[in-house]
Order: structure tokens, then sequence, then C-alpha cells
């Protein structure tokens, strides 16, 4: 299985999801924001971090790099594309994937680990995953998942929520949501569930002596999904 990460003028987390990438069979690719081009690619991904140092609004700048026409016709070919963190935002920057991040309910950063329970396991990210619960971490500062009534209702019918914060027994409650989330939000597919955003950090959660091993789950379930 092939993958692309694209960094950007300010990604910071590009290096982590290439050895998180690599470490599960993915043959990966950096790809830089100035290329037109995307290589073959079975997934690609928009890593974390900040890019074009969040200027404007986060994502937004990073949205209109050259490479974005070419993510964003693979992504509407069919191509599996995740964006975690900034690459979140610059998915809904993109209208790849529905609603916008706000800042964080209470306006501070926040870096620590959560809890997220799987909602929709009909999709290629997340199909048979033992566990529905499963512990990533989180930094941002605009993580604050809206939408408006009617994209809650379209994204609801369609089953286009991909994971909820939760506590670690998979309780969905407003004193488990970190940032201030719509319905405890954590990521959010397209429509076809090819493309998904999400603000937790799976490839920070691969090793059991630095960190955690759900994220392992995620991506051996991800690559084994994608054969």
């Amino acid at each position: 299985m092939k993958s692309s990460v694209i960094t950007f003028p300010g990604s910071n987390c590009d290096r982590d999801m290439d050895v998180a990438l690599k470490k599960f069979g993915f043959k990966n690719k950096m790809i830089w924001h100035a290329d037109v081009e995307l290589p073959k690619s079975d997934l690609v991904v928009l890593p974390g971090g900040f890019s074009y140092g969040d200027y404007l609004r986060c994502g937004s700048m990073a949205s209109k790099s050259k490479i974005m026409e070419s993510v964003i016709d693979f992504a509407k070919s069919g191509g599996m594309v995740m964006g975690i963190c900034n690459g979140f935002q610059i998915l809904v920057e993109t209208g790849l994937v529905p609603g916008v991040l706000l800042r964080n309910k209470y306006l501070e950063f926040i870096c620590k680990n959560v809890f997220v329970k799987i909602n929709d396991k009909q999709n290629k990210y997340f199909k048979n995953v033992d566990n529905e619960i499963l512990e990533f971490h989180i930094a941002h500062n605009e993580g604050n998942y809206f939408c408006t009534e009617d994209q809650l209702k379209e994204i609801e019918d369609n089953n286009q929520i991909a994971v909820n914060y939760c506590d670690q027994n998979g309780k969905i409650d407003e004193q488990f949501n970190p940032n201030g989330s719509i319905k405890n939000i954590a990521g959010v597919f397209n429509k076809e569930k090819n493309v998904l955003g999400m603000m937790p950090h799976p490839e920070r959660m691969i090793d059991s002596s630095l960190s955690g091993e759900d994220g392992s789950l995620f991506f051996k379930n991800l690559i084994n999904n994608l054969k």
C-alpha cells in the first residue's frame, strides 16, 4: 500500500505520521505543498501542525496550496484522504468535509489524551476495529467543531460522524468534551466516507513504552482494509 503525506510550511506532525505509516506497512512518500501532482497513492494524509502559522484562519492558506487541487481531485474520484488536526482544518476549508472548526470553548490550547468512541464502522477507516473506544492524543487551539442545524441533521442521517469524545467507558457527555464541539464530535466523514477529518492524533499512540497503542490498532486496521 502506498501513502503520501503532504508537508506545508508549519507542519509539525508530518514526520510522526510518516513513522506511523511506515511502521504498519505503508510505503510512504513526503510531498511538498508546492508540488502539483500526487504520486500514485492508496492514502493521502494531511498532517497536524500550524500550516502557514495559522494566519488568516487555521487551514485557510494551506487549502489554496498547489498540491491541494490534486488532493481534491483524488478525493472526489474516491481516493482515501485523511486529515488529522490541522489537516482536519484544511479539509473543512476545502469543503471536502462539512462544518467549521472554531476556537476551543475556554479559549485555551489543549494538549492531553482523550477517549473517543467510534460512531460508524461502515468504512475503510474503522471497519473491523475490535475496540469501540480508543485513546488518542489531542493538541489544538481550534478544535471546536460546529455546523448548522441542517448540516448536523444531514451528517447524522448519513452516519458521517466518525468519532465522538467520550469517557473510558464510552459515555458521551458534555463533561468529556474537551473543546466544546457540537455533539462531542471529534471527527467527521464526507458522504462517501473516503475522506476523514479528525482532531485526535492516532500517530502519537503507536508505542506502548512512549504513549499507548490504540493508534496501532487504527493503522493496522486501516492498511488491512485497504489491501
